[in-house]
Protein backbone atom coordinates (compact mmCIF):
# COMPACT_ATOMS: atom_id res chain seq x y z
CA UNK A 1 0.00 0.00 0.00
CA UNK A 2 1.51 3.35 -0.67
CA UNK A 3 1.17 6.29 0.93
CA UNK A 4 -1.20 7.91 -0.78
CA UNK A 5 -3.41 4.88 -0.72
CA UNK A 6 -2.89 5.19 3.16
CA UNK A 7 -3.90 8.74 3.83
CA UNK A 8 -6.68 8.26 1.23
CA UNK A 9 -7.83 4.95 3.99
CA UNK A 10 -7.79 6.44 7.04
CA UNK A 11 -9.51 9.98 5.64
CA UNK A 12 -11.96 7.87 4.73
CA UNK A 13 -12.47 5.86 7.94
CA UNK A 14 -11.83 9.36 9.96
CA UNK A 15 -14.70 10.84 8.21
CA UNK A 16 -17.51 7.74 8.61
CA UNK A 17 -16.18 7.78 12.25
CA UNK A 18 -17.02 11.64 12.89
CA UNK A 19 -19.99 11.58 10.42
CA UNK A 20 -21.13 8.26 12.88
CA UNK A 21 -20.21 9.92 16.23
CA UNK A 22 -22.15 13.44 15.00
CA UNK A 23 -25.32 11.57 14.05
CA UNK A 24 -24.90 9.70 17.51
CA UNK A 25 -24.43 12.36 19.39
CA UNK A 26 -26.72 15.03 17.78
CA UNK A 27 -29.30 12.86 15.71
CA UNK A 28 -30.35 13.12 12.13
CA UNK A 29 -32.05 16.48 11.31
CA UNK A 30 -33.44 15.13 8.33
CA UNK A 31 -34.80 12.07 9.60
CA UNK A 32 -38.40 11.72 8.63
CA UNK A 33 -38.29 13.78 5.58
CA UNK A 34 -40.29 12.59 2.47
CA UNK A 35 -37.86 11.16 0.27
CA UNK A 36 -34.52 11.06 3.08
CA UNK A 37 -34.52 7.44 2.75
CA UNK A 38 -33.92 7.11 -0.66
CA UNK A 39 -31.24 10.23 -0.36
CA UNK A 40 -29.98 7.72 2.55
CA UNK A 41 -29.79 4.53 0.24
CA UNK A 42 -28.19 6.30 -2.26
CA UNK A 43 -25.39 7.62 -0.38
CA UNK A 44 -24.93 4.47 0.93
CA UNK A 45 -24.32 2.63 -2.47
CA UNK A 46 -22.14 5.62 -2.98
CA UNK A 47 -19.99 5.19 -0.43
CA UNK A 48 -19.68 1.22 -0.72
CA UNK A 49 -18.76 1.85 -4.90
CA UNK A 50 -16.11 4.40 -3.69
CA UNK A 51 -14.47 2.18 -1.20
CA UNK A 52 -14.42 -0.53 -3.71
CA UNK A 53 -12.60 1.80 -6.04
CA UNK A 54 -15.05 2.83 -8.28
CA UNK A 55 -15.03 6.91 -8.06
CA UNK A 56 -17.46 7.52 -11.23
CA UNK A 57 -16.45 10.07 -13.72
CA UNK A 58 -13.91 13.11 -13.47
CA UNK A 59 -15.86 16.31 -13.28
CA UNK A 60 -14.09 18.05 -16.48
CA UNK A 61 -15.63 15.13 -18.07
CA UNK A 62 -19.11 15.70 -16.85
CA UNK A 63 -19.44 19.25 -17.61
CA UNK A 64 -17.41 18.54 -21.10
CA UNK A 65 -20.59 16.02 -21.64
CA UNK A 66 -23.15 18.43 -20.55
CA UNK A 67 -21.55 21.40 -22.88
CA UNK A 68 -21.51 23.48 -19.88
CA UNK A 69 -17.47 24.62 -20.73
Amino acid sequence: MTQSEFKEMLESVVESTVERKLLEILGDPDEGLEGWQAVRDRLSCQRQAVAAGQYGEPFDHVVRELGLE
